[in-house]
């Protein structure tokens, strides 16, 4: 009760059960001061009831996925009554234009820069580092999702090699890159979709490819959750991205929601989904690359048992004992 007391320490859980905040955007929502925000977020996590991850310098919180304790009991409690109160709409309202803000500034980019992207992601990552990042993974018969296509890279090297490729992003110029750059492959789908709310059946895809997306992703659990929910029982999502960094000039510049993502983030993202984390390795550093380091990580869904497990290694056989002949 201690912990709960507090009205502004409820309402800040119920807009955290919503959406991943930073300090600041959970200060906005509840106005009330940042350093009175740090101060009551730090208890709620104290207690067990908020996740938090480090974003540069700057911390995020969310509503812990699976709170324990005496303080998540009296939550759970009285979380729904909360709806009722005379504050939520109004919390609601800054929340949305608080999600609303992060978007722009994210569009705001995308539209000015979206026919010179490809030089610009090049002279960060270096040239077509995706080749470096799919190895043997590519079936005819495949049916594959390219999640955040952009202008159409990774597209263009999928569609003459399997049967089929639904090309998402969120960016209604992207997606017109993309087309001009595609239009001869009739075997290419593309859809403008947020990625934590795919318009994609389940079990619809046997892969699916995330490359260089995530971190523009307000929701980056979400999405992954989405990616793993399309795919067929075991299929396999590769994720590339950027390992934790401290560049904040690309993350105030480009519009950068999250400054990389580690093992642990991975691992926590496959979790979350029902799936196992079966690589995570970094990337050899392009030669011309001035962006930070990059991981390719492979994720599997679980299988038609719902049981996701890890690869088999390749039994050893015994050597024969010396005088002992085998039967025929």
């Amino acid at each position: 009760m201690q912990v709960l007391g507090d009205p502004v320490r409820l309402r800040m859980l119920r807009a955290l059960g919503k959406h991943e905040l930073t300090v600041g955007e959970v200060s906005r929502i509840v106005q009330v001061a940042q350093s009175s925000t740090s101060r009551h977020l730090s208890a709620l996590h104290h207690a067990g009831l908020l996740s938090r991850r480090g974003a540069g310098t700057a911390s995020i919180y969310r509503l812990a996925t699976s709170p324990t304790g005496p303080a998540a009991s009296a939550w759970q409690a009285i979380s729904a009554a909360l709806e009722q109160s005379p504050t939520a709409a109004d919390d609601d309202e800054r929340t949305a234009a608080v999600i609303a803000s992060r978007r722009v500034e994210s569009r705001e980019f995308f539209g000015r820069v979206g026919s010179e992207w490809d030089s610009i992601r090049r002279d960060l990552f270096g040239v077509a580092p995706e080749v470096t990042a799919s190895v043997d993974i590519l079936d005819p018969h495949w049916t594959v999702v390219d999640l955040g296509c952009g202008t159409g890279e990774w597209a263009e090297r999928l569609a003459p090699v399997v049967a089929r490729v639904i090309a998402v992003d969120r960016e209604p110029s992207m997606l017109l890159a993309a087309r001009r750059r595609l239009h001869a492959h009739p075997n290419l789908q593309f859809v403008e979709a947020e990625l934590d709310s795919l318009p994609v059946a389940s079990a619809t895809a046997d892969f699916a490819v995330c490359s260089l997306v995530l971190h523009h992703i307000d929701n980056p659990a979400g999405a992954m959750a989405e990616a793993l929910r399309v795919l067929k029982p075991g299929g396999r999502l590769l994720v590339m991205d950027m390992v934790p960094h401290v560049h904040e000039d690309l993350m105030r510049s480009m519009g950068h929601r999250h400054p990389g993502f580690s093992e642990s983030d991975l691992r926590a993202f496959a979790k979350s989904g029902g799936a196992l984390l079966l690589r995570y390795r970094r990337l050899p550093p392009a030669r011309d690359g001035k962006g930070p380091g990059l991981f390719a990580a492979l994720l599997q869904a679980k299988g038609l048992d719902g049981v996701v497990t890890s690869p088999k290694q390749p039994s050893r056989r015994r050597p024969s004992k010396p005088g002992r002949r085998r039967s025929s």
